[in-house]
């Protein structure tokens, strides 16, 4: 698939870390600009927010992201994309908690603030509802990510949230839901810089709503509601190029179904292939070869996470579970998260896991939905990355998956290749939120966010 207005461009940022230091210290206050995480995780939605508006197309490609005057991005606490980064910090400091706005921002006439309980299965269905119907499609208009309830459930109540971070506007007088956005906690360690920040997720406005312009006011809304808990970085991914990527990595994708694929428009025969010979190419066995290979349980989390997390420390973006968080995120849910350990003497040694999040297929004859897995964390012991990834694919064929998609962060890469895994186009961006770091390589990254 998967503004404010422009004020006069600033000139160019020298590349080198005084200049680094001396852009930021522009930008040190004693207090933080209310409004300026309006942004959290914004990267990821503006390519949303720009369809859902008819503005311009987003900027996928480096070189012309760099020849672009992002004149917006330059009021913000994020770094320039010529600035060359060597320090870990923060970017703004932190401020008066006090000199926050304290009173919603204002809708328009006939709508009004909702805090959603993604507990009530009333409610829930409302977000489902909403997402399912309005949720932004691809470029080409032919898939919409169909978020399940059991997803939202799974992706929003994670340990320490929060209903008043579970936003939605209604409808004064109907009440119908018409416009929803939320936020979850998520500890990073950034180098050896720990800090807790948030993820903002399912920005959706009903096709109804969006000439009112309510996505920008859900933003700044949903941001005033996080600064309020004390929080003031982020961490995000987007398909599109802005002010500045902290790593950019590569979706691959790897057949499971592929006459489905074909039929839904998803890939196409290559050259000299038949369809006959496709399916053949890309056959898996019927059982796994790990021994031993089995589904996580509750009696295996201390384990599993103690293993993940010293696995982790190898890396330099990096999330932070603690155990509660774990077992929410990893204890297997149908349709939701498969997670699967290797036990050899009473130790966990080896881990991996995966979550499910279909396509609606869009005006197709033949297919209303594509399921796609997609891999998640991985953590090879006494067996090769490559066996337990494809003991995956077979699994994730076994159960009805069309395709399996992998990142090639971590140590993805070595093994995409021998798996028939397919470059994706594009690359998805990681970016921090009101924090500086030093580039990295997708070998560096060991963080997912779904």
């Amino acid at each position: 698939m998967p503004k404010k207005q422009d004020k006069k461009a600033e000139p160019p940022v020298p590349v080198t870390e005084d200049a680094d230091a001396a852009g930021s210290s522009q930008q040190e206050v004693s207090k933080l600009d209310p409004q300026a995480l309006e942004h959290i995780r914004l990267a990821a939605e503006i390519e949303k927010l720009s369809l859902q508006q008819g503005t311009a197309g987003p900027i996928r490609d480096m070189g012309l992201a760099r020849q672009r005057n992002y004149a917006f991005w330059s009021t913000q606490p994020v770094p320039r994309l010529a600035w060359t980064v060597s320090s870990v910090k923060s970017i703004i400091r932190m401020g008066n908690m006090l000199q926050l706005r304290q009173e919603p921002y204002s809708l328009p006439k006939g709508f009004e603030w909702s805090d959603i309980d993604i507990t009530d299965d009333a409610q829930l269905h409302e977000v489902y509802t909403l997402l399912n119907e309005n949720y932004v499609e691809d470029d080409d208009n032919m898939f919409r990510f169909d978020y399940s309830k059991n997803f939202l459930q799974w992706a929003l109540l994670i340990p320490g949230w929060l209903k008043q971070w579970h936003c939605g506007v209604r409808a004064t007088a109907s009440k119908k839901l018409f416009a929803f956005i939320s936020a979850v906690p998520q500890a990073i360690r950034v180098y050896d810089k720990e800090k807790k920040m948030v993820e903002i997720n399912f920005l959706c406005v009903h096709k109804k709503l969006r000439s009112k312009r309510v996505a920008p006011v859900l933003i700044r809304e949903i941001t005033r509601r996080v600064n309020l808990q004390g929080i003031f970085q982020a961490a995000y991914t987007a398909g599109v190029v802005l002010p500045k990527p902290v790593a950019q990595c590569r979706y691959y994708h790897r057949n499971l179904n592929p006459k489905k694929l074909i039929e839904c428009r998803f890939s196409h025969l290559g050259p000299k292939m038949t369809m006959a010979r496709t399916v053949k190419l890309y056959k898996l066995p019927d059982v796994v070869a790990t021994e031993g290979f089995r589904p996580l349980q509750k009696k295996d989390i201390t384990g599993a996470w103690q293993l993940l997390q010293q696995h982790l420390k190898q890396f330099k973006l990096a999330p932070i579970f603690s155990k509660k968080e774990f077992e929410h995120i990893f204890l297997p849910r149908e349709d939701v998260i498969y997670s699967f350990v290797v036990e050899k003497s009473g130790k966990i040694t080896d881990m991996v896991s995966f979550y499910s999040l279909p396509s609606t297929v869009v005006n197709n004859p033949l297919h209303d939905q594509m399921r796609a897995a997609y891999g998640y964390y991985c953590v090879p012991g006494s067996v090769p990355l490559k066996q337990l990834v494809n003991d995956m694919l077979i699994i994730a064929h076994q159960i009805g998956f069309d395709v399996f998609n992998l990142l090639d962060l971590m140590d993805n890469k070595e093994i995409l290749d021998g798996l028939k895994f397919g470059i994706g186009d594009g690359n998805l961006q990681y970016y921090l939120y009101n924090w500086r770091c030093p580039e990295m390589q997708p070998s560096d990254v060991g963080l997912i966010l779904q």
